[in-house]
């Protein structure tokens, strides 16, 4: 009897000893793939939760939601760092635009000047200074953006004002009535960007669908579009201000619709995978 009960013991014993080796291989494989997603800079990248230990989960959930502070602390630092860029370069080129524009307008208007050979390249100088002039105010765009007002929005009456500017669209919306803490004027404007971007890429769909959220304070937003899909080798651009694919574009809306969301306590990504029926989508976090 006492030889039965050491055999079920040692097997018990046994049986341990394989399943804690099998657990820590599981969690050393575990801290291994979030150890290459932060080297890869892939700050998105989540490991589920399920059939953990309570201090496992407790730990894995932390180290999920570290994942996603370093992502937000990195766009913030980068739209910081473009702000002073910005700052530095609204006022040498409108230092160096200003007279250039006075001086050539002034000249344009001289009888010796009007119908001679030199009208045509002082028209030209002119109009290059105009443009840059134009090119400076959307750096002012950039970094003149006023502090948001947060209050208490409701999403869809403010939705509904969008699609009412963009009829051309179908909207698919599948979101609740729900109360947003957000920058009415600012979200308006965000909205409107993507919309405008959609619009633009011959889209004739707009799709708004809500994810799952690592957060109980904030809600994930799918904003998905079935027009021109963004080419592999713009997506890491995408943000960056003033890059554009278009000939007329400024390139200031996505990196400027990201700063209205971060500093509304928010954030503005490009979705990794298009949901069925979309070509482009964007993930819009927003504080509840």
């Amino acid at each position: 009897m006492n030889t039965f009960i050491y055999i079920i013991i040692g097997i018990i014993v046994v049986a341990f000893i394989w399943w804690l080796i099998r657990r820590q291989r599981s969690l050393k494989l575990r801290a291994h793939l979030m150890q290459e997603a932060i080297r890869n800079r892939d700050f998105t990248f989540r490991l589920p939760t399920d059939g953990l230990l309570p201090g496992e989960r407790a730990m894995q959930q932390t180290l999920n939601q570290m994942g996603e502070t370093i992502r937000q602390q990195m766009n913030q630092n980068e739209v910081e760092a473009w702000e002073r860029l910005t700052r530095v370069l609204t006022h040498e080129m409108m230092n160096a635009t200003a007279p250039i524009t006075s001086i050539s307008q002034s000249m344009l208007g001289r009888d010796d000047v009007k119908g001679t050979p030199l009208e045509p390249g002082i028209q030209a100088i002119y109009d290059t200074s105009r443009h840059l002039s134009e090119f400076v105010k959307n750096y002012r765009k950039m970094s003149q953006l006023e502090k948001p007002v947060l209050e208490d929005v409701l999403f869809r009456s403010l939705l509904d004002d969008v699609c009412k500017a963009y009829p051309e669209l179908t909207w698919e919306v599948n979101v609740p009535d729900i109360t947003l803490r957000a920058d009415a004027g600012m979200m308006r404007q965000v909205l409107m960007n993507l919309a405008k971007n959609a619009a633009e890429a011959e889209a004739r769909k707009m799709v708004i669908t809500p994810m799952d959220s690592p957060s109980a304070n904030q809600i994930d937003l799918y904003v998905g579009n079935d027009g021109l899909p963004i080419p592999a080798e713009n997506r890491q651009s995408l943000f960056v201000p003033f890059f554009t694919t278009k000939r007329s574009g400024s390139g200031i809306g996505l990196s400027l619709s990201r700063r209205m969301m971060i500093q509304q306590g928010g954030m503005l990504d490009l979705a990794e995978n298009p949901l069925s029926g979309c070509r482009v989508g964007f993930i819009l976090t927003i504080l509840i």
